[in-house]
């Protein structure tokens, strides 16, 4: 199956050809670093790091650029709120964001940027655009686009200009040509960070940057740029005009918007204190569970964050690593797999590819990989066999592959179960570890007791061990190979 792709611009699934055969390159827009990193912004580069994944997996040399605002009227407030200085700021929010990103697994971008190491390509973008006649000086050094020499402006969007400038409010600044016109360069303030420029001392405006940026580092036409739907319009219908206007070229091949995040079901906003940041999320909630909740649905999708959807992703991620511990558990076998089984596991790999190549379908790839989770648990029930532990070690090695290309999977299942993985390093860890119950060689102790006192025949001492283990959300599975345990999810 090929791969297709939802182009936003055009409004349909496209069969997905890059401009050089075997190499992509995609930008996505990145966070303005006044503050935390929020479940939205989670939402959005969990699902590109997935996208970018799956371009890996498909052998494409991949070039990812995802930038930095680090200047905007946001972080000089925040500046003035902190009393620190903007740039110090910025690299605060720069540095926990790249944490958050650690924490959740997402690779890193091959580029970085950031506007304030770009200034002059924004400075000679901007002036290209003056000289092709698509935009303005006004006397006090604010630069601006001018919409109406753009025609093709609204086509991104699908609005029409002149419905627009009807519904435009008022704006302050009549020098304008026109409503819709916005700033490509804004004259500084008295005390605000200022670069030099053709028009006297400013900034950039925030549209005419990722426009400068990626077209520094992927050229002027490149094949993919995401983000989320919120920058639909006025942030890409703005980058695609000026980058159009300044190049005469097309942009962008392919438009890629994910959808909002809710928080049960309402808009997630601080007004209405339903407001989540990812460290917060984090100090009760495993980064994989948080991933796989990230990526149940499909990626255009609107989700709804919930303290049940959480719990529901914990409870499937634990149903993921017990089949893995089960076919890790298996004996070497030099075996072939019986064919039955050896079929479901293709099926499966089959129904994780297909899924993944219909526009990144993220929810249909991890219903396969539960199929495959189901055919693991059901072949681990059958009698010991070399053909049997030979079709586990081919399920483990599969789990193992397509959980990691959903960036899941990646733990030792035992310690997973067990309650003690993915917790160095991150936010919360205390009060993370503190929620995984007992100590664990407290546990493996009392498992020890109850088997001593089930081979002396004290059941009703072994069944009081048990029974305490349980109140505790420690969970005994008896078997041939012994007693595991692992935390109730």
């Amino acid at each position: 199956m090929p791969l297709t792709i939802y182009n936003s611009r055009t409004r349909r699934k496209e069969p997905f050809t890059p401009i050089h055969p075997g190499e992509v390159r995609m930008y996505v827009c990145g966070v303005t670093v006044y503050d935390d990193a929020h479940i939205g912004h989670a939402r959005c580069y969990v699902a590109f790091d997935a996208i970018h994944r799956h371009l890996l997996a498909r052998d494409y040399r991949v070039t990812y650029a995802r930038n930095f605002t680090d200047i905007d009227d946001k972080i000089i407030r925040r500046a003035a709120e902190l009393n620190l200085a903007w740039d110090e700021v910025a690299r605060r929010y720069m540095d926990s964001f790249g944490a958050d990103m650690a924490a959740l697994g997402v690779l890193p971008p091959t580029i970085e940027p950031r506007a304030t190491e770009h200034i002059p390509e924004i400075i000679a973008q901007v002036q290209d655009l003056v000289r092709r006649g698509h935009a303005y000086a006004l006397d006090n050094g604010d630069v601006y686009f001018a919409v109406r020499s753009f025609p093709a402006y609204g086509g991104l969007s699908g609005r029409d200009l002149e419905d627009m400038m009807a519904g435009a409010r008022v704006e302050v600044d009549n020098r304008k040509q026109s409503p819709m016109d916005f700033a490509l360069w804004k004259s500084s303030k008295p005390g605000e960070p200022a670069w030099d420029s053709p028009w006297g001392p400013g900034r950039p405006g925030w549209h005419i940057e990722c426009s400068a940026m990626s077209q520094k580092y992927l050229g002027a036409t490149f094949d993919i740029h995401g983000g989320g739907k919120d920058l639909l319009f006025p942030h890409h219908e703005n980058e695609m005009a000026q980058a159009e206007a300044a190049t005469g070229q097309p942009f962008v091949r392919y438009w890629v918007h994910n959808g909002f995040v809710q928080i049960n079901s309402e808009k997630m906003s601080k007004s209405l204190g339903n407001f989540f940041t990812i460290k917060d999320i984090l100090k009760t909630t495993r980064p994989e569970g948080l991933r796989l909740f990230l990526l149940s649905k499909h990626y255009r999708s609107p989700l709804d964050f919930s303290e049940t959807a959480i719990k529901d992703a914990a409870a499937g991620l634990e149903r993921l690593y017990t089949a893995l511990l089960a076919a890790e558990q298996a004996a070497d076998s030099d075996a072939a797999p019986v064919p039955a089984w050896l079929k479901e596991i293709e099926q499966a790999n089959a129904d994780f590819e297909q899924g993944m190549d219909d526009d990144f379908n993220t929810a249909g790839a991890i219903g396969a990989l539960f199929g495959l989770a189901r055919t693991t648990n059901r072949l681990a029930g059958e009698a010991p066999s070399p053909a049997r532990d030979a079709g586990l070690k081919l399920c483990a090695g599969k789990l193992r592959e397509l959980g990691g290309r959903l960036g899941i999977l990646k733990e030792d299942p035992q310690q997973f179960l067990q309650g003690q993985a993915g917790q160095a390093g991150q936010t919360g860890q205390g009060e993370a570890a503190a929620a995984q119950g007992p100590d664990p060689a407290w546990i493996e102790a009392q498992i020890a007791a109850r088997q001593a006192a089930r081979k002396a025949k004290n059941f009703a001492e072994a069944d009081r061990i048990r029974n305490e283990l349980t109140g505790l959300g420690v969970l005994l599975e008896d078997g041939p190979q012994g007693t595991r345990w692992r935390m109730k999810g």
